[in-house]
């Protein structure tokens, strides 16, 4: 029987023990990120001390109280998801930056690099992944110097993070989508730098932290604060 918090909810806590005593789960049959290793585990009578258990979303109960132990877990990995997929469309998007200086397509007149059509698109494409990487960075630093001072991590911040995680990743989608397509039949093989990026960034986009559902949470918020 799990444990339950006072408001009824499970108890979540942290735990270590040797991997030696678990049993792995290849269930990560996944048609991104792979190279993440998101299986499953199992153990069976197995005891942990207390001192080897710990909860990383009640302040009272931290053992490390600098401003890094004090963000919740669920902006960890927004964050976390968000900075991947910033990588993966900056990746995606230099590869078909690179293919456009050297590819002349099929049947076109000029070469890509002479077409105005991919000029106005990688520079439309390059000013939506700057715009959502300073974002992201910006967010994060205002929550960062406001948690070094105060020691809180507040509900404003949650939302700040969850806004703008989410918000990044959706951006970070529409990059690698518009290099993918901008790449031409030259994305789909698998010896080219297009299609496992394409492929690692809608799994990154199919997670908790990028649901359109955050919207509504952030602008619920937004309102009741007036």
């Amino acid at each position: 029987m799990s444990r339950k918090n006072a408001d009824g909810s499970p108890e979540v806590r942290t735990i270590l023990f040797p991997a030696a005593r678990a049993v792995l789960h290849d269930v990560w049959q996944a048609i991104g990120l792979a190279g993440t290793g998101t299986d499953s585990y199992e153990v069976s009578d197995l005891f942990i001390p207390e001192r080897f258990t710990a909860f990383r979303d009640v302040p009272s109960a931290l053992r490390e109280t600098g401003p890094l132990y004090r963000i919740g877990t669920g902006s960890t990995f927004s964050l976390g998801f968000a900075a991947v997929s910033l990588g993966v469309a900056r990746a995606t998007l230099d590869a078909a930056i690179a293919l456009a200086r050297a590819k002349h397509q099929s049947l076109a007149a000029s070469a890509m690099r002479d077409n105005q059509a991919v000029h106005g698109l990688i520079g439309r494409t390059e000013g939506d992944l700057r715009a959502a990487r300073t974002y992201l960075y910006a967010t994060a630093s205002a929550m960062w110097r406001d948690l070094s001072a105060t020691g809180e991590f507040s509900a404003a911040h949650r939302s700040a993070v969850r806004l703008a995680a989410t918000w990044t990743i959706h951006q970070s989608a529409k990059v690698v989508d518009a290099a993918y397509h901008m790449a031409g039949a030259t994305a789909v093989f698998r010896s080219n730098p297009f299609e496992r990026r394409f492929r690692d960034m809608h799994a990154i986009a199919q997670q908790i932290q990028a649901r359109d559902t955050h919207y509504e949470d952030v602008g619920k918020m937004i309102l009741a604060a007036g």
